[in-house]
């Protein structure tokens, strides 16, 4: 999975778990092979979202090894970071498959300004960033793209595609209920979209200050049908 932080996959990770053919390296959290002991100490670091750092795959293949269950026909692994790291992960992993998705980034924003303490500024920067990694993703080979909203809106076309893509998928179950949307409710949920929610959260002061960065952003923003 390449998807940005608090942008729904963690639900997406459960959906696909859903599946007997897959196998998922982490169902603990936010089910991120990044955590797994043996490799949290290289992967889950201050600098993990430094696209310069290079990681020893060939070391984090054989601890993820570990976690898999080898006889199913997918192994999965989501690990928000590795968005920039796809041309590295290329060269060890074979065949492999991305299933990468966004989100409205005003609704990633107010995550980040909630979850991670941080300033309105710095999230919105993020978030643009993020969206600059995941241009370059979309188009990749082996790769099936779509938005957070596309799944939550239109969730049976978006998974009649994803078999297409991936025709190991067809028994996933997307009426399970989903444990990610933990800020509102400690139940499991039907997938909804919750970014009028979220968006709804920003003051008038964050939305500001959020356009002053995304005002200089409209083309990336445009290119994944986003707006000021």
């Amino acid at each position: 999975i390449l998807s940005p932080p608090y942008c729904g996959s963690t639900m997406l990770n459960q959906l696909l778990s859903s599946s007997q053919n897959v196998s998922c390296n982490n169902h603990l959290g936010t089910r991120e092979g990044q955590l797994l002991p043996g490799v949290s100490h290289i992967m889950f670091q201050d600098n993990r979202w430094d696209e310069e750092i290079h990681y020893p795959w060939e070391d984090i293949k054989t601890v993820w090894m570990r976690y898999w269950d080898l006889s199913k026909k997918i192994l999965l692994d989501k690990s928000i970071p590795n968005i920039m790291r796809v041309a590295q992960i290329d060269k060890v992993f074979d065949p492999i498959y991305y299933i990468c998705m966004v989100r409205n980034p005003y609704a990633q924003v107010e995550s980040i300004i909630r979850r991670n303490q941080q300033d309105v500024r710095s999230a919105a920067e993020f978030a643009i960033k993020c969206l600059y990694f995941q241009s370059i993703n979309k188009d990749r080979k082996n790769t099936f793209f779509f938005t957070y909203e596309e799944l939550c809106n239109d969730t049976d076309k978006v998974i009649k595609r994803m078999i297409d893509f991936l025709p190991d998928l067809e028994d996933i179950n997307a009426n399970m209920g989903f444990t990610s949307h933990n800020y509102k409710t400690s139940k499991k949920m039907r997938m909804m979209n919750l970014n009028d929610e979220k968006i709804a959260k920003l003051s008038d002061a964050d939305i500001l200050t959020i356009n002053s960065v995304f005002e200089g952003e409209k083309d990336i923003l445009r290119m994944f049908n986003y707006k000021i």
